[in-house]
């Protein structure tokens, strides 16, 4: 059996000696969080003023520019604290919070992304039926069970996780993470090695098969039907795959820096990968929407231009 210590906290490695240059980064990543809050709360309150955007889509948009603030709010605070600190140290208690919410956010995006694929999928296969099927009390459900699932998941996680003990207190990385955690760790309990399988295949493939099943049976209807079929289904789908693609390119960044061997990656190009879901995501959403979107485009200059 290997030699454990009771530590109190994790060192964040990956900070290394940042001297002067913590200024710049500190002032870049406060100005970008600014920009993220920014951008989201309009659309949200673009959203929610104007009674013509309340729709099953909107609605759903919603739920995912709020999902961006708060998981933006979970992990910027924490990186520009540390910019200033000696010893890039984090409490175990800070450690396990902070995953908790990272995650948390990252599956209700995954989470929210399928809602509304299938919410595209009923609106453009059936289009009659869509006020029936995707009804306010419904899509309220859908959004409160997204959440609730998420927050209970990570919890169950975060809890096995304070009874590990670990033989190691120093992760290579700017954040804490589950994976740096399970290597620290010096034994994993069945519990938990079972409760991660089960993780894997609900949070990771449950989602992916109801986008996948959507898309492509909207891919379907669009090669049997009419031009303005097509042209409905590729302007309200593009965002959403945009923002599909680029959530699926940031947790692959994570999970090869996680799997595989990185040294010969440089280190700040490494860093820049590890935090690109959080840089990316969070403005890319309220973006994408907010120019793709004709309703939401012109509701969003009549709101920014209205002077009374």
């Amino acid at each position: 059996m290997e030699n454990s210590t009771e530590f109190v906290s994790f060192v964040l490695a990956a900070y290394g000696n940042i001297g002067q240059l913590r200024y710049l980064y500190f002032t870049m990543m406060i100005l970008w969080y600014i920009s993220i809050v920014f951008a989201n709360t309009t659309l949200i309150v673009v959203i929610c003023m104007n009674r013509r955007l309340h729709e099953p889509m909107y609605i759903f948009l919603c739920s995912l520019l709020v999902n961006e603030i708060y998981g933006s709010t979970t992990m910027y605070p924490l990186l520009m604290s540390q910019m200033f600190s000696d010893t890039h140290e984090v409490s175990l208690a800070n450690c396990f919070t902070q995953i908790a919410f990272f995650y948390t956010s990252v599956s209700v995006e995954y989470c929210n992304l399928a809602a509304m694929a299938y919410d595209r999928y009923v609106s453009i296969c059936y289009p009659l039926q869509y006020n029936v099927i995707m009804n306010t009390g419904r899509v309220c459900a859908i959004i409160l069970f997204v959440w609730i699932y998420s927050i209970v998941n990570f919890s169950c996680i975060v809890y096995l996780m304070v009874h590990w003990r670990f033989c190691g207190n120093v992760i290579d990385k700017i954040y804490c993470d589950i994976d740096s955690l399970h290597t620290l760790a010096c034994s994993v309990s069945a519990a938990s090695s079972f409760y991660g399988l089960v993780y894997a295949i609900s949070n990771a493939f449950v989602p992916f098969l109801f986008i996948s099943f959507s898309y492509i049976k909207i891919l379907i209807i669009c090669l049997k039907t009419s031009k303005e079929t097509k042209q409905k289904a590729i302007s309200t789908c593009t965002p959403q795959i945009a923002a599909l693609v680029n959530f699926a390119i940031g947790c692959s960044f994570d999970i090869a820096q996680s799997r595989l061997d990185v040294t010969h990656v440089p280190d700040k190009l490494r860093i820049l990968l590890s935090v690109y879901l959080l840089i990316c995501q969070p403005i890319l959403s309220p973006v994408m929407y907010g120019l793709n979107l004709s309703k939401i485009r012109d509701a969003c200059k009549r709101f920014l231009l209205y002077k009374k």
